[in-house]
């Protein structure tokens, strides 16, 4: 394939920008003087900033190329994971599981659990978090690579070392501080460097209308325009899934599973300086993230407009005859910007991708610091020791999510990778966290062993659908071949399975004393006196506001 190319200027712009990142690292390794600094910032950060760097960590590849490639795929059905598929599980962060976490002054996820439950427990979520985190990893590592390899034409192997590289210098420094930092910075540069490519896309076309004109032509019988008017049928939307899996694989299980256990994002609310900035965290970000199909999906529509016009001349990449669909943006940037601007829409992607690497590691190195090394391998490990090795652990993450890099090349989208692992991994983990967290009488026991079925369960039912030991129609009740709903379905199934298990297993074995249960469990924990607080400056109260924002989408383009 022959390289876009860009000018002198745009390499200019991208040099500042990797030498601006690296800067910022060395900087803030002065202030880096003990663990809280590099695993939670220090706890100094306000709502803003917490709120940012939080949107910001979910900002990676799977957000910018695998949604826009998805829509391309699948229309605006995708627009569910920005919806349904994120609100209202941040909203319930916020308001209901912040206080726990926060509160419990835990390091990460596991944490938690070791508290609530027991060690194993917690070393099993550990270990099952760090191995899904690398995975994830590597799908910014690719994304960073054919970003490099689309635009210089550079090999797949130089492109994915060089975007390593410049992420385990800048996070094995100065940690999440840094991560935050350049978290923050890649927000707004994601924002302006690819806002216009939705924008021009329109002027060309037309108009909105225009858009959605010619993809109802092309596809008439199955609906790309729409997101729930034809989820009674699956053969009539795109994705071919039933709006009882969007709603419980999709909006419930998949949804809380990741914003509400996912150590990535809620690391950041850690972060947060108190408890009022930590629960304002993803009830700010919320915002944010409902304006992002602007910007996504917008440009996966537009993608497909041009496609099916033969005059445009657009048609996405392909390797070895299979159609990369996430292409689709940087090949929208390529048509639209010219020399300058181009090199700031490739610095937003990168910028994107490096602060979806940089929230993989920084969590990484967290989990396996404390919830590995220090209670399996080491427990008297001393400050200065777990400082080092959260260092070596980022550097040694980092050279681990090369190797899966290369596994999420081989996925005709990212978007399907990346749901398959969160339906093993996150989806039975949200079950145990929502029991445990509600009901005071789930046991250690009830736990491990539900938290294990429902992750072999889920695992076990992707083997079975992809090696056709099983029909797909098994898990998703319907006869409609479909590999997202699958996801769904699957994650759903996991969920259940693993609720089931917790239950009957807590019914037979040792409760814990509700006195250690304390500020861990709804109801044994004293509640937030806000009598005083006036309603403006309440979490709810936006939280409320952000829900009344997402009703309103949903009914705009149902």
């Amino acid at each position: 394939m022959e390289a876009i190319g860009l000018s002198i200027v745009d390499w200019i712009i991208i040099i500042i920008y990797f030498g601006f990142v690296l800067g910022i690292g060395v900087y803030l390794k002065r202030y880096t003087t003990n663990q809280e600094d590099f695993f939670l910032a220090g706890r100094k950060n306000s709502s803003w900033v917490a709120g940012l760097a939080f949107l910001s960590a979910n900002l990676g590849a799977l957000e910018l190329l695998g949604m826009t490639g998805n829509t391309f795929k699948y229309g605006m059905y995708v627009a569910h994971f920005y919806w349904i598929g994120a609100i209202p599980a941040m909203l319930f962060l916020g308001i209901y599981m912040m206080p726990f976490y926060y509160s419990s002054k835990i390091n990460s996820i596991p944490g938690y659990l070791k508290l609530r439950f027991d060690e194993k427990t917690r070393v099993l979520n550990g270990i099952a978090f760090a191995i899904m985190t690398l995975l994830v990893s590597g799908i910014n590592l690719y994304a960073m690579a054919l970003v490099l390899h689309t635009f210089l034409g550079w090999n797949w192997d130089v492109s994915m070392w060089a975007s390593a590289l410049t992420v385990a210098i800048y996070v094995a420094l100065s940690g999440l501080m840094s991560a935050i930092f350049t978290e923050i910075i890649q927000f707004f540069l994601i924002w302006f460097g690819l806002f216009l490519v939705s924008v021009m896309g329109i002027l060309e076309i037309g108009s909105v209308n225009e858009i959605m004109a010619r993809l109802n032509q092309y596809s008439p019988d199955v609906s790309l325009t729409t997101l729930w008017s034809s989820s009674i049928d699956p053969t009539k939307n795109g994705m071919h899934v039933h709006w009882a899996g969007i709603v419980l694989g999709l909006g419930f299980v998949l949804s809380f599973g990741y914003w509400t256990t996912d150590f990535l994002v809620v690391q950041r609310a850690f972060s947060a300086k108190d408890l009022r900035a930590a629960r304002m965290t993803p009830i700010l970000a919320s915002f944010f993230k409902m304006a992002l199909p602007f910007i996504v999906i917008l440009a996966g529509l537009i993608a497909i407009a041009l496609s099916v016009d033969p005059k445009s001349g657009f048609q996405l990449l392909q390797d070895s005859g299979q159609v990369n669909y996430d292409s689709a943006l940087p090949l929208l940037i390529a048509r639209y910007y010219p020399p300058g601007l181009t090199g700031l829409g490739v610095t937003a992607l990168l910028a994107g991708f490096m602060a979806g690497q940089a929230g993989n590691i920084s969590a990484f190195n967290t989990v396996w610091t404390y919830d590995i090394y220090r209670a399996v391998i080491n427990r008297n490990a001393s400050e200065k020791n777990l400082l080092w090795m959260g260092r070596v652990s980022t550097v040694g993450g980092v050279l681990i999510s090369l190797v899966t890099a290369y596994w999420a090349k081989s996925f005709p989208s990212i978007m399907d990778y990346m749901q398959a692992i969160f339906s093993w991994v996150n989806a039975p983990l949200f079950a145990t966290m929502l029991l445990g967290m509600f009901v005071w009488w789930i046991t250690p026991a009830g736990a491990f062993w539900g938290l294990v079925t429902g992750m072999v369960s889920s695992f076990f039912m992707y083997l079975a659908v992809k090696f056709e030991w099983i029909h797909q129609s098994f898990i998703t009740l319907s006869s409609i071949q479909s590999d997202m709903a699958a996801n769904f379905w699957r994650a759903w199934w996991a969920w259940l399975i693993c609720a089931i298990v917790t239950i009957i297993i807590s019914l037979f074995t040792k409760k814990k004393p509700k006195e250690e249960l304390i500020g861990l469990v709804k109801g044994l924990t004293q509640e937030i006196d806000d009598r005083n607080i006036p309603i403006v400056k309440k979490p709810e109260f936006y939280a409320i506001l952000s829900l009344i924002v997402f009703i309103l989408l949903n009914i705009l383009f149902w």
